[in-house]
């Protein structure tokens, strides 16, 4: 994630998929943005707090078995530039949602019910914890 580009990757893929949303004929404008935050959202929540291990070998000898990649993410140390990046993004994509529904009361349900999804797994005081043994092994 430390990789050259990769965060400007990552909102070009944002900024495409809310291109390819608003280029659906039947889609308004505040439906667009909230599917954007809330897809953006499900995916990081799967990708980053729900699957665990490594898509690769590693030389570890098991140890990132038991982890979610975001308890991987810099060897496990807490506020890095990526860590940060990664939990500034969701709530960027959250103040833009919320300002282009013009705060309408089922899209910011939905979008608050989303961004907090993603965020209450990226606390500190969460590192390795496993909400009523859910994904423990």
């Amino acid at each position: 994630m430390n990789s050259r580009g990769m965060w400007l990757t990552y909102a070009l893929g944002v900024g495409m998929l809310h291109i390819v949303l608003l280029s659906i004929p039947f889609f308004s404008v505040p439906v667009a943005w909230t599917l954007t935050n809330v897809i953006h959202n499900l995916g990081m929540y799967v990708f980053l707090h729900a699957v665990k291990g490594t898509p690769f070998e590693t030389p570890d000898q098991g140890k990132a078995r038991l982890l979610t990649h975001w308890e991987q993410l810099d060897y496990g140390v807490q506020f890095t530039s990526s860590r940060k990046f990664f939990t500034i993004s969701p709530i960027i994509l959250y103040f833009l949602a919320s300002f282009y529904t013009k705060y309408d009361p089922t899209h910011f349900i939905l979008n608050t019910t989303s961004l907090l999804t993603v965020l209450i797994p990226k606390l500190p005081q969460l590192h390795g914890v496993r909400i009523f043994g859910i994904n423990k092994y």
